[in-house]
């Protein structure tokens, strides 16, 4: 029996005893947690001391919504743009050129993390770059893509393509030609297709997990494990029969838009569950788009948008008894439904859905969780809590950036844009409040910064050069709320707060450890911390 002995400032989130100075762990589970000296005489002589010193030890941090795959694949697959910031055709046009000299033996290339803003790029501008092979520029917000002419012809979006998905979907030229602009349906339709080895899908999901690891977190949300490619949750499977997965992973597997028979589909993802499902990978139901976003004016709003009357956004998984029946269906398995719900109207539907699934059901406690929520009235916050759903909200999206909120307040005014992403208010009504980044779709994922906007409602100095301005400052929350929107009530997403999501006996030994005191530290000094360590199952995985 392997023990553990592990001493520092440790935040439990545990109501019953938040503070604790030392907890002992056996074969990865804690079995006391309180004073050091009683702990050291608990602990065997062969005991592995990990003694923190003055550093804070809290729960392992969980990320309620990210897209593993897709994360690794932007770390060693694809020219980063990123960090340019905000959008400069330039310099992307550099950083596109330098990976394609770097890279020459790829049959066909991607750029990601384009932000998309008023200036308007066609295919033209991607053939001036590279003609002879396809190239394909993705954006940050990963609902949106940019095709060169070979890219157009490599995955047959034609003239016929785009009449069959509709011109919102399929930009053309005065032709009705592709201009190389698609966003929505047909992104993800042609996303799985981009071809990929298994082997190049393992090392994506390492790279993503060393990431995880680095920043803090024990497990995480894959929302939507095949979206990017349909061999991702065998990559997962694999590694975790290799003994080389340590970050769990709890995933939803996607449903396209409107599908026809949803029993059908809640079956073959729990015939996946029932295969390919472990303990460090584990299916848990089913994922849809109900919205686009409203950057790339496709988020479905309650109503008009501002700059074009008679069009109040792109309605996905929009056909309610489909929905209702997809929800049903996942109950009797005993899963949960994640929606995509950026816009208000996408949301109210989603509520209505959900209200009617469980008069069938009975089931209060399905933890249906509706993602992003941009924009969202005060009915349907009460509503998000009455019917036990979890509203999964980005901290990080809440400050006024620059460009961003320009475009943002154009399409929706001004009134609506000072009203964006509500936090406290889901907290007022009494609802299961987790936080999430969208990794890498948001290029952030960080402790710090998660606590500093969920405060402050802007980025520290450092991130934006204090250009950003906070926004909606009435939705700012506490520490507190924030720790527990990482840790326990994500845990409760997950189904797994009895085993995680708080430091109790019995519970695994996931923890990080900060240089900082969270709850209680100057923000400044909070917007600095730094990881010293991630420890899984008591297991020092990533040390600084």
């Amino acid at each position: 029996m392997k023990q553990t002995l592990i001493l520092g400032n440790i935040i439990t989130v545990d109501d019953k005893r938040p503070f604790a100075k030392a907890a002992l762990v056996k074969d990865g589970v804690f079995v006391y947690i309180g004073d050091a000296e009683e702990a050291k005489q608990l602990a065997g002589s062969d005991a592995e001391v990990l003694d923190y010193g003055d550093n804070y030890i809290y729960p392992g941090f969980l990320e309620s919504h990210s897209h593993g795959y897709l994360a690794g694949n932007r770390f060693i697959g694809q020219a980063d743009l990123t960090k340019v910031g905000l959008t400069d055709y330039a310099k992307y046009r550099e950083i596109i050129k330098a990976y394609i000299e770097k890279n020459p033996q790829r049959t066909f290339y991607m750029a990601a993390g384009w932000s998309e803003n008023e200036e308007y790029v066609t295919k033209a501008y991607l053939d001036e770059i590279c003609s002879e092979k396809p190239l394909i520029m993705h954006s940050s917000g990963g609902h949106s893509m940019l095709f060169n002419t070979k890219a157009l012809e490599l995955f047959g979006v034609d003239a016929a393509y785009a009449k069959k998905y509709g011109y919102d979907q399929v930009h053309v030229d005065e032709n009705g030609e592709p201009d190389g602009y698609i966003c929505e349906g047909p992104v993800f339709e042609i996303t799985p297709k981009l071809p990929t080895t298994m082997e190049d899908a393992k090392d994506y999901l390492l790279a993503w997990q060393d990431f995880a690891l680095k920043n803090g977190f024990t497990a995480v949300g894959d929302a939507g494990a095949e979206i990017v490619n349909a061999i991702a949750p065998t990559a997962y499977y694999e590694l975790e029969q290799e003994g080389r997965l340590k970050l769990r992973t709890y995933a939803w597997m996607y449903v396209t838009d409107n599908y026809e028979d949803p029993k059908a589909e809640v079956a073959r993802i729990a015939r996946q569950r029932a295969t390919i499902s472990g303990e460090y990978f584990h299916i848990v139901g089913p994922k849809a788009f109900l919205d686009g976003v409203t950057e790339a004016h496709t988020g479905w709003q309650n109503q008009d948008y501002a700059d074009a009357p008679g069009y109040h956004g792109v309605e996905r998984f929009n056909d309610h008894d489909k929905m209702v029946e997809l929800l049903v269906e996942a109950d009797r398995e005993g899963m949960s439904v994640h929606v995509h719900s950026e816009g208000g109207g996408a949301t109210h539907y989603m509520l209505g859905c959900i209200e009617d699934a469980e008069k069938i059901t009975g089931d209060m406690d399905q933890r249906n969780v509706l993602a992003h929520l941009h924009f969202v009235t005060d009915e349907d916050i009460r509503r998000m809590a009455a019917t036990g759903s979890i509203p999964a909200v980005p901290p990080l999206w809440t400050p006024a950036v620059p460009g961003v909120y320009d475009v943002e307040v154009t399409y929706v005014g001004k009134e609506l844009a000072a009203e964006s992403y509500p936090i406290k208010s889901f907290f007022d009504a009494g609802a299961n409040v987790v936080f999430h980044s969208d990794y890498p779709v948001s290029p952030m994922m960080n402790v710090k910064d998660s606590f500093y906007t969920a405060e402050m409602r802007a980025f520290p100095k450092a991130v934006f050069g204090g250009q950003d301005k906070p926004n909606n400052m009435k939705e700012a929350i506490t520490r507190e709320q924030s720790l527990r929107a990482m840790t326990i009530n994500v845990a409760r997403q997950f189904r797994q707060e009895h085993r995680m999501g708080s430091i109790e006996c019995g519970k695994l030994a996931n923890m990080a450890v900060f240089d900082c005191d969270f709850l209680h530290d100057d923000i400044e000094k909070v917007a600095s911390a730094k990881v010293v360590a991630t420890i899984v199952d008591g297991e020092e995985v990533y040390k600084a």
